[in-house]
């Protein structure tokens, strides 16, 4: 916005118009100079730069986790990366689909309304062929996924969005559903055409084979958090999560580690004889230790000695009770 005139400014400029100081065609001039920037009404920008910037940020640690997920889930190596984020109409990106294909519509509750999780056909064969115990090799066979197969792909998906909560929790608590799996991208017109999307591509490649996952998120379900999708207030959420999260780990690891089982022994004592005597040793002989009765004993936890004890008896127990700690650096 430009700068406010005061009274005597305008009262100025007005005499120095009327007093032809001043060329009203000059001024034209130099607001022709001005660049004027195109906006198609067709294709509002309702998604901003740093929204987008914001949404890869959130999916490249969702691909972390879902590379982790499929390694092990199909026991081969599997990378899975951001390729870019854009903001189109959802007629853009339905027009774009080809058939068979991937399709799961997901009710990305509680914010209103639904998402659209796009899988590769030839990443949906890898992953079926993976599950069922064969190579997972790039399929050149394009046909319909049966009943059974697009059972398995759904148990994956289902997977997949569990996982998405956590990256998204620096920005709004989610709980997405899977509602169905469509192979026929006719039957996916879930959202107006002319609704913008913000479509998110990811690179999967399992094994050899290779191929796209799009996450296509309608502008009408994520705008109640789009006040939260700026890169400054994620990079500040993101942190402060980290720092619950390694606070919530040392709870978690300290609680576990009081339950953890451990060995403890108690040494009565020590003593050394040669292989000749050891072979010779009879039901009877007598072994005779270094250590003396009245000596403490040495008791070991993992291989180490912590403290020092006499021998005795608990009920019908044999026992030792603890008479001094071992100092330590632990």
């Amino acid at each position: 916005m430009g700068d406010i005139l005061s009274q005597n400014e305008i009262d100025d400029l007005l005499k120095a118009l009327n007093e032809g100081e001043l060329d009203v065609d000059d001024m034209s001039d130099d607001l022709s100079g001005k660049k004027v920037k195109d906006y198609d009404f067709a294709r509002p920008s309702k998604f901003a730069k740093d929204q987008l910037k914001t949404l890869e940020n959130i999916f490249e640690n969702y691909s972390r986790v879902i590379t982790t997920y499929l390694s092990g889930n199909l026991r081969t190596n599997v990378t899975v990366n951001v390729l870019n984020s854009e903001a189109i109409t959802y007629y853009e990106f339905s027009n774009s689909l080809s058939n068979p294909v991937i399709l799961g519509i997901v009710d990305f509750r509680p914010l209103k309304g639904s998402i659209i999780l796009e899988l590769s056909p030839n990443i949906g064969y890898a992953i079926v062929e993976r599950v069922l115990g064969g190579p997972g090799t790039d399929n050149p066979t394009i046909r319909e996924f049966t009943e059974v197969e697009k059972s398995l792909i759904s148990r994956v998906i289902h997977q997949f969005l569990r996982m998405l909560k956590e990256p998204f929790e620096t920005v709004t608590e989610i709980d997405p559903k899977l509602e169905k799996i469509e192979t026929n991208s006719q039957f996916a017109q879930v959202i107006s055409p002319s609704e913008m999307v913000a479509l998110v591509t990811l690179n999967i490649k399992v094994g050899d084979t290779e191929g796209m996952m799009n996450i296509c998120i309608p502008y009408s379900t994520i705008e109640p958090a789009l006040d939260k999708l700026s890169t400054k207030y994620w990079f500040i959420m993101n942190e402060q999560s980290k720092d619950d999260r390694n606070e919530s780990f040392q709870v978690s690891l300290g609680k576990q580690l009081e339950t953890a089982d451990v060995a403890m022994k108690a040494i009565l004592g020590r003593t050394s004889i040669t292989v000749s005597e050891f072979t010779e040793l009879q039901v009877g002989d007598v072994i005779k230790l270094k250590s003396k009765v009245e000596d403490n004993l040495e008791v070991m936890v993992e291989d180490e000695v912590k403290f020092y004890a006499k021998p005795g008896k608990h009920k019908k127990l044999s026992a030792v009770k603890i008479t001094s700690i071992v100092e330590g650096d632990e």
